[in-house]
């Protein structure tokens, strides 16, 4: 599963197949996960000293294959964009990716395609969960991490940070059962974001990633 896929789980509601969070910034959120995929797996980074062009730029450290579809088109639209800022490059990631993704968790069976209408009148697709075990299993996760103060993996953390990244992680995790307000769990996703659970300097570099994505979100709010 791609943290693309786990964001999209997250922030589709399992009964009413629609998104919790608005559709522009759910995209760029998607975007920026792969891009934070990638960058984990060591295929893309930001250019730095000894690599030509401006520091902070993306490049790509390696271009074979990820054996990923999804993150193939990925890596193959960052190979035609390096040496640009990472803000640049959410929109094009991030273009007709929530409907591949959904189509690809319909087909392994934890959504299902639905049909319903928006504000009553317009037909709609929906997505409501159909197994939802995986997403559960990762909702557990992010839980353990926010509230019981677990230490995160490095996928896990970068899911929250993503979540951060959007201003959704209350509507991942009611805070309420747990005594916490929603500044309270968006100041311990913030701590996740931060900590200690990668090396230094990759950690830096997915930081600038999300950053990069939480500024298209906030563009694309602004526009919508």
């Amino acid at each position: 599963m791609l943290l693309a896929e786990d964001l999209l789980l997250l922030v589709t509601d399992d009964t009413s197949g629609r998104l919790s969070a608005p559709a522009a910034q759910v995209d760029a959120g998607l975007g920026g996960a792969n891009l934070v995929e990638l960058t984990l797996l060591n295929k893309v980074d930001l250019s730095g000293e000894g690599d030509q062009g401006k520091p902070g730029r993306i490049i790509v450290r390696d271009p074979a294959p990820a054996g990923d579809e999804v993150l193939d088109a990925a890596l193959g639209i960052l190979i035609t964009r390096q040496g640009n800022k990472p803000s640049t490059v959410i929109r094009p990631l991030s273009k007709n990716l929530r409907h591949t993704l959904y189509q690809r968790l319909a087909e392994n069976g934890m959504i299902r395609a639905g049909r319903g209408r928006t504000l009553g009148i317009f037909p709609a697709r929906t997505w409501p969960a159909q197994d939802a075990r995986h997403e559960e299993q990762v909702r557990q996760l992010v839980t353990q991490a926010l509230v019981q103060r677990a230490a995160p993996d490095a996928r896990t953390a970068a899911l929250i940070a993503l979540l951060h990244a959007l201003k959704c992680e209350h509507k991942i995790i009611d805070p309420r059962p747990y005594q916490l307000s929603r500044r309270q769990l968006r100041a311990r996703a913030e701590e996740v974001a931060m900590d200690n659970w990668a090396s230094e300097a990759l950690r830096k570099v997915i930081t600038e990633m999300v950053a990069a994505t939480a500024s298209a979100a906030a563009a694309a709010a602004s526009s919508g």
